[in-house]
């Protein structure tokens, strides 16, 4: 037992990391999706848009039945369902399929809550906080390398092979799974009733939430349909929060969000979750537009994955940094210490993005950033929360994260399209102003965690800042 438990982190750390590269498949292969499948690049931003709302979706509830019993079981069925939708969007015959694909594909995003749970239960004491800290920033890390393999994949063959690819690694996380995670059920676990209720509700507002997001550029922002779609939103959620706290079982206990760590955590999440979008957005497209843009790279697909490269590198070293030092120094501490790199990284790309080395450096810096962040956040609720209630608690973060990815989105395209050249591609001003509010965003995360940090260290007892 004390054999396979030395072995659970690194296979839980393996699942999530090949989850993490199937959701990059994405930003890099819209313009290929649209020109092989004959719909136009708005269309083909839906294999974007769909993943994504399937993923703010099923992260809360895959989150909530993590802190049951059957954990290990939720976890191969959400590897399996991800397997037969890569599939899917690999021989899909036309769009309408291909979304199908993507749809389930979604799941990915509540990956990693599942396997944080799996990782506080079975994972060996000493080793528990690193393993937490480093299945936190898997997504970055994904990125990171998802990223390239698709550019090398989709450079040199198609876009279908990128998806038969995202399918055989996750075979191989299937695999690792049956090998070392422990069989269930879990008897530790508590056996509670299922919130449907609240499912449906959270699920309802904030598909509805990130939908008005994602198509308010092109429904217009002043729209009867974009101002409905959000109105419905708040009210749908604000009917969840009230059923939350009635709730015996709720999904998500909203109780613990009195706790000022938790809160914090959450909170940093939504506006570092847009930073990242933008940063990412952004670097992208610069690296793929032509020079007569008069700030594009005009890269091949083959060698744009590259861009984000370094962003795996800058998160990986950063959580290597963050489990040495997280016994010294507060996670309270590193919250603010990660935010203050990624607003270095924001100002960086903002003042120098015209050639390919301030990218890439912008890249690095941004995944140190984020590793020292990511990592902190869910260390900061796993210690302030009790152990059935984890999982909901990090899938929450998790969906916060997803949610200010979703706002970086709208501000991105909303900025792009009011500085559109007769070319079809951004002007530099548009790339400009939007990398400015990048920086903006990141500065105001930085000063509000910073005076937070201030404000809280006197009240303080000298056992709380160990």
């Amino acid at each position: 037992m004390t054999e396979v438990r030395s072995k659970l982190g690194p296979a839980l750390i393996y699942a999530a990391l090949s989850t993490a590269i199937v959701s990059s498949l994405g930003m890099l292969l819209v313009p290929t999706i649209s020109r092989e499948m004959n719909v136009s690049v708005s269309a083909a931003q839906w294999m974007l848009t769909a993943n994504l709302l399937v993923g703010a979706v099923a992260t809360p509830v895959m989150g909530r039945i993590s802190d049951g019993p059957h954990k290990k079981r939720l976890l191969l069925w959400s590897l399996t369902i991800i397997f037969v939708g890569s599939v899917i969007a690999a021989t899909a015959p036309n769009f309408s399929i291909f979304l199908v694909g993507r749809l389930l594909q979604g799941l990915t995003y509540g990956i990693v809550p599942v396997t944080i749970a799996l990782a506080r239960r079975y994972v060996t004491p000493d080793k528990v906080r690193s393993a937490i800290s480093s299945l936190s920033v898997t997504v970055a890390t994904g990125i990171g390398i998802g990223y390239p393999l698709t550019g090398i994949i989709a450079g040199l063959f198609d876009f279908r092979f990128a998806f038969w690819f995202a399918a055989l690694f996750v075979v191989s996380a299937i695999i690792v799974v049956l090998r070392v995670v422990p069989a269930g059920p879990d008897e530790m676990a508590p056996r509670t009733p299922f919130d449907f209720a609240g499912a449906v509700l959270l699920g309802l507002g904030l598909g509805l939430l990130l939908l008005g997001i994602s198509e308010g550029p092109n429904w217009g922002w002043g729209s009867l349909l974009t101002i409905g779609t959000f109105l419905v939103s708040v009210i749908t959620l604000w009917a969840w929060v009230k059923v939350e706290l009635a709730s015996a079982h709720p999904l998500i206990n909203l109780r613990v969000l009195r706790n000022g760590e938790v809160l914090l955590a959450n909170s940093t999440a939504i506006g570092l979750g847009a930073v990242m979008y933008l940063g990412l957005s952004i670097s992208s497209l610069i690296a793929q537009a032509p020079a007569t843009t008069g700030y594009g790279i005009a890269l091949q697909v083959f060698w744009a994955g590259w861009v984000m490269f370094p962003l795996s590198v800058g998160s990986f070293t950063a959580n290597r940094v963050v489990r040495k030092v997280s016994h010294r120094i507060p996670l309270a501490t590193l919250l603010p210490v990660g935010s203050c790199i990624m607003a270095a990284s924001a100002f960086l790309m903002w003042l120098s993005h015209a050639q390919l080395w301030e990218i890439l450096l912008g890249m690095l810096v941004l995944g140190l950033g984020m590793g020292a962040s990511y990592a902190a956040m869910p260390g900061l609720i796993a210690r302030s929360v009790a152990a059935e209630e984890l999982g909901s608690s990090v899938s929450f973060n998790q969906v916060l994260r997803t949610v200010g990815s979703s706002f970086g989105t709208a501000v991105s395209a909303a900025v792009l399209a009011a500085h559109m050249a007769p070319d079809a591609h951004p002007t530099a001003e548009g790339i400009d102003l939007t990398l400015a509010i990048s920086a903006g965003l990141a500065g105001v995360v930085f000063i509000a965690l910073l005076i937070h940090a201030l404000i809280s260290r006197p009240k303080q007892s000298p056992h709380h800042r160990k």
